[in-house]
């Protein structure tokens, strides 16, 4: 077993989740750094590259992130020349956010670069194993969620 910092002692599986969490979005970053992409903006396109002209809403919901940063990748993917945001035709207070030709031509790099970390993530797993830890992951983040749904304040 590997040294935990002793205030973690009574948490070995949290540690554990934030040392992978960190190393996976350590490597991803690096990925997307050669790419142009900040960490979060591949989670926009993945979600546009399967349904274009969503409202920044719908995209907030699709990716679990919060309404500034959302809102700051899109500025920043919009700076960029990968999404255009105009006003909805139903609403001009709803904002919709579609590909641009640019935006879509990122799609095939997205998916070789998804492929990559998934390579390097798993490493030596074996199938059995790969599908033992994603069902680990769901269950781990039903609890938490469900935890936090609980917490007295909260609706």
């Amino acid at each position: 077993m590997r040294d935990l910092p002793s205030t973690a002692d009574g948490g070995p599986l949290s540690y554990a989740i934030f040392q992978l969490a960190r190393a996976h979005r350590s490597y991803a970053a690096a990925l997307l750094r050669d790419m142009d992409l900040h960490p979060g903006q591949e989670l926009l396109l993945m979600q546009l590259f399967d349904r274009d002209g969503q409202t920044q809403s719908e995209l907030l919901a699709g990716v679990g992130l919060d309404h500034s940063t959302v809102s700051k990748s899109l500025r920043r993917m919009q700076e960029a020349g990968l999404v255009v945001r105009e006003p909805a035709a139903h609403d001009r207070r709803v904002v919709v956010v579609h590909l641009t030709d640019k935006g879509r031509a990122a799609r095939a790099p997205i998916t070789a670069l998804w492929r990559e970390l998934e390579e390097a993530s798993t490493g030596g797993l074996g199938d059995d194993q790969v599908t033992a830890f994603v069902a680990t992951a769901d269950a781990v983040t039903a609890a938490i969620t469900d935890r936090a749904g609980r917490r007295p304040g909260r609706p």
